[in-house]
């Protein structure tokens, strides 16, 4: 390809890149450029937030370049302060390493696992001196730092912003120096720190890397971005009926936004709403598994709410005898949805949200109210949602 073509490319589907033209000029080098992409693995599954770089790395590693998977064994360890509110809990080395195992295995269902240089910070991190860390640390004022709009919104609320949180943007910056990378991604919410590291390698002689944002995606409610922790995800290693279930949960202006920012393309408008969120619950699903099992999720998810007949579908199963004795169904329904589908919510909301609007139903009968003890059978089935149903056994 030219360098025009390239750059149409890699600019496709981005936020911000600073910059356009310092890109075509690193492009016309004639090398493959090294493209970063830090992750820290707080948690073991990556969810399509997280694919969205993974993509964009998985553009520039076809196009021929070098892309390096940056795992924070370290920097995991303090928790990335970016667009947080709060501090983030510390976790053990252990933990990091056990969850980036899952991680990049996750991770190579986008990328060439052959093509893919892994490195981590702690090589480096771990055997600086103190001496060194003050040295690092003299290269960056605290006026930038609380210029940030994450600590300036936490310090003006009243909220406490930890002196090993300020470190964070520093040491992901000289990751960039280590590994001398030409581009670094992430998502809009990481400029300040791949700035940074801007800095930082310009300090030590080394061409800048490019900047190169992407843009936040929503989760599934709509409004906060896509995070396990808020519970409106979906993982790229669940199941494919859960998969294609909570693609089809999301509205319909969602389903826009999701053909754009994860597929790179336009919803058909010649079809009908409901065929189009199908298609792009088939496409996702393909992706991360196979069209074979796309087609059997659909076909699932058609016999469950399409076709109205839980009684014939895949649903997961509950064993009565496991079950606390005496629950009501407030506490049967809240319990099914934290340990069969891994969603907490509180009391008022399940009252509101699917008591009220007659979304329980057992065996077809609605439940309404909420401290009724449902009389459970096996191959009774309970519909929680629209999207979550249960049979017991």
């Amino acid at each position: 390809m030219t360098i025009d073509e390239q750059l149409d490319i890699l600019m496709g589907g981005t936020a911000v890149v600073i910059s356009r033209e310092e890109l075509k000029e690193r492009l016309k080098l004639g090398r493959p450029l090294r493209v970063k992409l830090g992750v820290d693995p707080t948690a073991p599954d990556i969810h399509l937030g997280h694919t969205v770089a993974i993509e964009k790395l998985r553009q520039f590693q076809e196009l021929g370049h070098q892309a390096i998977l940056l795992i924070g064994d370290f920097t995991a360890t303090i928790g990335d302060p970016s667009g947080r509110s709060v501090t983030r809990p510390p976790l053990s080395r252990e933990q990091v390493l056990e969850n980036a195992e899952t991680y990049t295995k996750q991770a190579f269902k986008i990328l060439d696992r052959d093509r893919t240089e892994i490195v981590y910070n702690g090589d480096w991190f771990r055997k600086m001196t103190y001496e060194e860390v003050l040295k690092l640390n003299s290269r960056v004022t605290m006026q930038q730092m609380l210029a940030r709009e994450d600590f300036k919104a936490r310090v003006e609320g009243g909220k406490e912003v930890r002196l090993h949180e300020m470190q964070y943007p520093i040491m992901q910056g000289w990751d960039s120096v280590e590994i001398r990378s030409d581009v670094e991604l992430g998502g809009t919410d990481q400029l300040f720190n791949i700035l940074v590291g801007r800095d930082l390698q310009k300090e030590e002689g080394m061409l800048p890397q490019i900047a190169m944002t992407m843009p936040l995606l929503e989760g599934l409610d709509g409004v906060r971005k896509m995070s396990k922790s808020y519970g409106n995800y979906v993982g790229v290693d669940e199941a494919p009926e859960m998969m294609f279930g909570k693609m089809m949960s999301a509205s319909d202006e969602l389903m826009d936004r999701y053909y754009q920012v994860l597929l790179g393309e336009k919803r058909d408008m010649g079809l009908h709403p409901m065929e189009a969120k199908k298609l792009l619950a088939w496409k996702i699903t393909a992706r991360y598994h196979d069209s074979a099992a796309a087609d059997a999720a659909r076909a699932d998810w058609e016999t469950r709410f399409s076709k109205r007949d839980l009684a014939a579908a895949d649903l997961p199963e509950v064993e009565i005898a496991s079950l606390p004795a005496g629950m009501n169904a407030l506490a049967l329904v809240a319990f099914l949805f934290e340990n069969v589908f891994q969603v907490k919510k509180s009391n008022g909301v399940l009252r509101k949200e699917h008591f009220t609007p007659g979304a329980i139903q057992l065996n077809d009968a609605k439940v309404t109210d909420p401290a009724a003890v449902p009389e459970l059978a096996p191959g009774s089935v309970l519909r929680l949602s629209k999207k979550h149903a249960v049979r017991f056994k």
